[in-house]
């Protein structure tokens, strides 16, 4: 199974599926942010774990990850059948891998802070879907079981428009990477995929305004 393979599925139906969208930012070809784009070494790795039904969002910010921080790669989950690449990430002695999700008391021995070893990659693993995608996908993964969970020691409030959370503090795919790198003191790496963050946004919201303008309305989470 490859990590860059996405099981069939259907076409992204959602509200703004007809508009002629960028294959790569996805943002409305005029709004293209692919110009902007640059990959930055940051002091950790990520892996995204990507829910399928993310893969087409055009609001999905997984993927402004992978556009910032070098290294970024992407696996597509399944809940009974790991990745063989991703179980070799996992397994690699010298990788000291985290999965990143909220803390709670069932898993409350697994909760670890993060230290980085100079002789392993550290590798950050984020739940790239909904937060009712995440918590299914942290749950029922058997393979992700035996991994330290890391949380953030302080939650900003959300600045992302493009979807509707419940609460203030749920951050979306992008934002949690921000926090972190933040967090561990890669204030550059940080900043970097903050920028990009705020132009994807930013754009993607012009497209949504001259849509109300014209009498058009959108999806708030397509």
């Amino acid at each position: 199974m490859n990590s860059s393979v996405v099981q069939p599925r259907r076409p992204y139906l959602g509200r703004g599926a007809t508009v002629e969208r960028c294959e790569s930012c996805f943002l409305r070809v005029d709004k293209c942010i692919c110009e902007l784009r640059s990959a930055i070494s940051a002091q950790v790795e990520f892996c995204l774990l990507t829910h399928n039904d993310e893969v087409y969002k055009p609001s999905n910010t997984g993927r402004l990850i992978r556009d910032s921080i070098a290294g970024t790669r992407r696996f597509i989950w399944h809940r009974k059948e790991a990745d063989p690449e991703l179980l070799a990430l996992i397994q690699n002695p010298q990788v000291n891998a985290y999965i990143v999700f909220p803390p709670g008391d069932d898993y409350a021995e697994r909760m670890a802070e993060f230290v980085p070893q100079p002789d392993k990659r550290s590798v950050f693993i984020v739940l790239d879907g909904t937060w009712r995608q995440a918590r299914r996908m942290f749950r029922l993964s058997e393979y992700l079981q035996g991994l330290a969970v890391i949380s953030l020691k302080n939650v900003p409030v959300s600045r992302y428009e493009l979807r509707k959370a419940v609460h203030d503090n749920q951050l979306c795919t992008a934002e949690v990477a921000i926090a972190l790198l933040g967090e561990i003191g890669d204030h550059s790496a940080s900043a970097h995929l903050q920028r990009y963050f705020d132009a994807f946004t930013g754009r993607y919201l012009e497209t949504r305004s001259q849509k109300v303008t014209a009498g058009i309305s959108d999806d708030a989470r397509g």
